[in-house]
């Protein structure tokens, strides 16, 4: 009884698991996104392939390089590889995260994408797979690139041809909303750092290397750091005020809620519901443990966490446009997120985040 009772006061962030595999690890969560994903991919895969490399990292591609490494050693190879993974599971593991202990620092190079169809009822799924397919194998003719919201040029611009493995696919098979398709990514990255995009593409993606340089400014001695994407410089620009009164109305009602209800580093936060923040590996296991919210307020909770974990935080002006099919609902989601708030304040309060 006295080790079951040690073994159940045991930190969650002290569990034992993999080091970093990868550079970079995108979560894309995608409800319902066939006619936006494949642009936003488009515009990821080709911004990772450039400031990243290969997808496996140096050290598999030093034993067995991808397509795209032996294209540019001129090495002829077979190129052959392996088919694309599909999780069709809902296991809430931990694997993939690292306790700050055990966090081993990459070498800047390698990248995944990991999609997560969150009950998709349209052709998500089917979309992502053949994103990958078709942009991995070499018996799949070189596809033409799919245009993105940040993209202009000609239709006839080839696509970014990316290394073998480099995109996973979830498919959960019931909605849970935004956060629980987010956190389960996150429970299976094998990144050194984490990115969560929507899958609209609204957040520029080139903005990613201002997250990484802003989060390795701030991270403490255990390598921990959250670099928050923020369009709050946007407040006042054309983008902003084309909206309709009654959104900004709400944007700045729960703005004021968030500073009232929140603790102190959460509440300085200008902008916590962009949905492109980065979470450095080694802060994983204080936060992803922890979650419980699932709906649009996870943002926050996510913040609240670190804050509670002592994580540094800080907020990082990106690239934000409009785009059209939005499938938040201005007046209800926002009032949703009010009564989550008020939730994530009063468990906050009762000391429900406890970390043993």
């Amino acid at each position: 009884n006295l080790a079951r009772r040690k073994h159940s006061s045991k930190l969650l962030e002290d569990i034992p698991v993999d080091p970093a595999s990868v550079f970079i690890s995108v979560v894309v969560p995608a409800y319902n996104e066939e006619t936006r994903l494949a642009g936003m991919l488009e515009e990821a895969v080709e911004y990772l392939q450039d400031a990243y490399g290969d997808a496996h990292g140096p050290s598999v591609e030093a034993t067995k390089p991808s397509t795209s490494a032996t294209q540019r050693r001129g090495v002829n190879g077979s190129g052959k590889g392996q088919q694309q993974h599909q999780h069709q599971d809902g296991s809430t593991g931990m694997n993939g995260a690292v306790t700050a202990a055990e966090t081993t620092r990459a070498p800047g190079r390698g990248w995944e994408i990991l999609i997560v169809s969150d009950g998709s009822t349209d052709a998500t799924l089917n979309t992502a797979l053949s994103f990958a397919r078709s942009h991995q194998l070499e018996q799949y003719p070189f596809p033409t690139a799919v245009p993105g919201p940040w993209r202009s040029g000609p239709a006839s611009k080839k696509a970014t041809q990316i290394p073998h493995g480099s995109i996973r696919v979830v498919s959960l098979e019931q909605n849970r909303g935004k956060g629980g398709a987010v956190v389960h990514g996150m429970r299976h990255v094998r990144g050194e750092y984490v990115v969560f995009a929507d899958a609209d593409g609204a957040s520029k993606f080139e903005d990613l290397g201002r997250l990484v340089k802003g989060c390795r400014e701030v991270e403490d001695e255990r390598g921990r750091g959250v670099a928050i994407g923020s369009r709050a410089h946007l407040v006042g620009s054309e983008a902003v005020v084309k909206r309709s009164a009654i959104r900004n109305f709400l944007m700045h009602s729960f703005h004021l809620l968030l500073r009232l209800m929140t603790p102190p580093a959460t509440s300085r936060i200008r902008d916590t519901q962009c949905g492109f923040k980065l979470f450095s590996r080694a802060s994983l296991p204080f936060i992803v443990p922890y979650m419980h919210s699932e709906g649009w307020i996870f943002d926050v909770e996510m913040l609240m966490l670190a804050e509670l974990g002592g994580i540094p935080m800080t907020e990082v002006a990106i690239g934000w446009k409009e785009v059209l099919g939005s499938k938040l609902n201005v007046l209800w989601d926002s009032l949703g997120m009010a009564w989550g708030l008020a939730i994530l304040r009063l468990a906050w309060a009762m000391g429900v985040y406890r970390r043993n």
